[in-house]
């Protein structure tokens, strides 16, 4: 039985009137020997647990519909026959097709709902995780202290088992560790048991102070129920949790679901072309900007990359096979070119090398786009007219640092997509406090010149949206390798600055910031870099990574110069992902267009799911999806599976960690997606 789910096998469940009556349901005995129909929808019982909610997280990041029954709720809805299952045109419908439960058996072992919801499994074939138990016999472990342990998991190193690779984890690549950020708090804790029988263990990890190894993630095969059993606490941001997700959701879901997920990871390098200002390691500030004590002069020398820095990142990329979005300011090139005896190796290189990265418009000069800026008082402020309203930069203002741009690089040979866009600082956008709208000649500019995305600060916004009536924001990940260091003791410097205390020489911002935590200590400039800052960010970036987010990061040319401290973290990144995964699951390097794309057509399917315009089901082998006309529909299916084509029929989807997925949508004269499963 519990080899079933490792063999991609289609499963056919015949309801009996006998099981149809147990659930309370009714059913022309003609429809016995039917195969019933299984909704493609999970049913959640929330208890307000972490688990739970991690869950429940990754099926909304991935599209799957699911109804949540909140246990502390005292009007929620009761698990009845009813509930889980009814009759549509004389097929038994089961509404639900897996379950995730907090633990074993929430409702109490006997009671009269934990009685229907096992019978309902039991006949309809359906899968149940238990998100998180003890080891006791119930669910398939010997108790702890039978070659087991229970405590914290902090660095502990788990393995998938050979039944979890040629099953639900055959995605990853073997091994995995258990988070341990910081060595005075308990990050993990869980239990460590020997499987009985009817258990397969699909996660090990030897046993602390023991012999041998136990079982941590399996599943649990009883009684004609199948139960995925996890042992160890997570919440939905831990990696142990991110590296597991796919697989608890696709053994959940028998291979079979709405939506999909993939594993992003896009590095846009701003300012490429331009210099960038320097950080004051005396004055603790930049100067240039105009709240640098001591004047707003930039008298410092900029950064800038080299010829031989170009050739580096040119190198890099083709050994770590990946591409890297130059995100690039033409004009203040040219006017560095000028200032230079009319001569740029760096550009000269860059261009040698043009067909090597994807370019991305950053506008001409790299202007402010939204406001006209005051100086003259700390912060700024959005200059006035002399009727009180906002002076706002200009729509042909605008359009001509846009239209440059691009022109330029038509010139110069680069492939450019006019539909992409990255303002100066994200300008023009609205920035608060001072500026808590859109420049109204935003949006216009942006059409004139076809530009269909244009890049967000996720800090700011973390969601896309409209600017005008005919672009979308893209998010972009700020990255913790500032814009004003080129070397690893400057941006420790300016990391202390930030993250200290006044008390510790910093400037106290951390101190009552709720999104930020003051380090214990400052850190050593020499080395502070290497040891606390570059891992830190790696850790966070790898886990957007793992956490189904398309969203690309950004950083500066600056720091592709001197002591060149974007790649030891970018090398992390991509290091630390190759020895968590298996080969067919790597990493999706998209540009923004295909980003935007994206993240428009999981929020137009998440309105169709909300709206309760989707429709799916399973009969046999058959899949059966309907939603609103010209809705882009992620589905997930194993391999083999074919769409139903109004003559014959075509491979379905692309091939991503062991399965077929896609936006699919319905063949030429057909109203449904029809998708055969082998």
């Amino acid at each position: 039985m519990a080899q079933r789910a490792h063999r991609r096998r289609t499963v056919t469940v015949t309801a009996t009137a006998a099981a149809l009556i147990t659930l309370g349901l009714t059913a022309p005995v003609a429809s016995a020997a039917t195969d019933p129909r299984i909704d493609l929808r999970v049913l959640v019982v929330d208890d307000g647990g972490s688990p739970v909610d991690a869950i429940t997280a990754q099926l909304k990041s991935e599209g799957i519909p699911y109804t949540t029954v909140d246990l502390r709720d005292s009007g929620r809805s009761t698990i009845t026959g009813a509930f889980l299952g009814d009759m549509v045109g004389g097929r038994p419908r089961a509404r639900f097709q897996g379950v995730v439960l907090p633990n074993e058996a929430p409702f109490g072992a006997g009671s009269a709902e934990q009685t229907a919801l096992e019978a309902y499994e039991k006949t309809y074939g359906i899968p149940q995780v238990d998100a998180y138990t003890w080891a006791h016999p119930e669910v398939g472990l010997d108790y702890t202290d039978a070659d087991g342990y229970s405590g914290s998991l902090d660095g502990r190193t788990a393995a998938v088992s050979a039944a979890g690779r040629s099953g639900p984890f055959g995605y990853l690549d073997g091994t995995f560790s258990f988070e341990d950020n910081s060595p005075s708090v308990d990050e993990s804790y869980g239990f460590v048991a020997q499987p009985r029988t009817g258990f397969t263990s699909y996660v090990d990890v030897p046993v602390p102070g023991g012999t041998g190894t136990g079982s941590l993630l399996g599943e649990y095969a009883h009684d004609g129920r199948r139960e995925l059993v996890v042992t160890f606490a997570y919440n939905r941001y831990q990696q142990q949790f991110r590296v597991l997700a796919r697989g608890i959701v696709e053994w959940l879901t028998q291979g079979v679901h709405l939506g999909q997920a993939r594993n992003y990871f896009a590095v846009h390098v701003d300012d490429v072309f331009a210099p960038d200002a320097r950080w004051d390691t005396e004055r603790n500030c930049t100067p240039g900007d105009i709240d640098c004590a001591g004047g707003g002069d930039d008298t410092g020398t900029p950064i800038r990359m080299t010829a031989a820095d170009a050739q580096y990142a040119a190198s890099w990329e083709q050994s770590h096979g990946f591409t890297l979005d130059m995100v690039f300011n033409a004009g203040a090139g040219e006017e560095w070119k000028s200032e230079n005896g009319g001569k740029d190796a760096l550009a000269d290189q860059l261009l040698a090398d043009k067909t090597k990265y994807r370019w991305v418009n950053h506008t001409y000069t790299h202007l402010f786009l939204g406001c006209v800026q005051d100086t003259s008082t700390v912060p700024w402020s959005c200059a006035k007219n002399a009727d009180g309203s906002t002076q706002w930069v200009s729509r042909s203002d605008i359009s001509g640092e846009i239209s440059n741009n691009y022109n330029w690089a038509l010139q110069h040979g680069l492939s450019v997509d006019r539909g992409e866009l990255v303002t100066g600082e994200h300008s023009g956008l609205k920035t608060l406090p001072q500026q808590p709208q859109d420049n109204p000649d935003l949006g216009p500019a942006l059409a004139a010149n076809g530009v269909k995305w244009t890049a967000s600060d996720n800090s700011r916004e973390s969601e896309q949206r409209a600017v005008g009536n005919s672009t979308l924001t893209v998010p972009r990940y700020p990255m913790n390798v500032y814009y004003n260091a080129g070397t690893r003791t400057e941006m420790a410097d300016e990391y202390n600055w930030i993250y200290t205390s006044k008390a510790d020489g910093g400037s106290g911002i951390c101190e009552n910031n709720p999104t930020s935590t003051c380090l214990d200590q400052p850190l050593d400039t020499a080395t502070g870099y290497t040891d606390h800052i570059e891992p830190a960010e790696a850790r966070t970036d790898l886990g957007h990574v793992l956490s189904n987010d398309p969203r690309p990061h950004y950083a500066h040319q600056s720091n592709l110069a001197e002591d060149r401290i974007l790649y030891p973290v970018l090398d992390r990144v991509l290091a630390d992902y190759q020895a968590l995964f298996a080969a067919d699951t790597p990493v999706v390097n998209l540009r923004q267009s295909a980003i935007g794309a994206e993240l428009q057509n999981r929020a137009r399917w998440q309105t169709a799911l909300d709206n309760g315009k989707v429709t799916a089901y399973r009969i046999g082998n058959t899949v059966t999806v309907t939603a609103p006309s010209g809705t882009q529909i992620p589905v997930t299916a194993p391999e083999g599976t074919k769409q139903q084509q109004l003559l014959g029929t075509t491979t379905f989807g692309t091939a991503y960690a062991g399965k077929r997925s896609a936006w699919a949508t319905p063949g030429a004269l057909q109203a449904a997606v029809t998708l055969k499963l082998p």
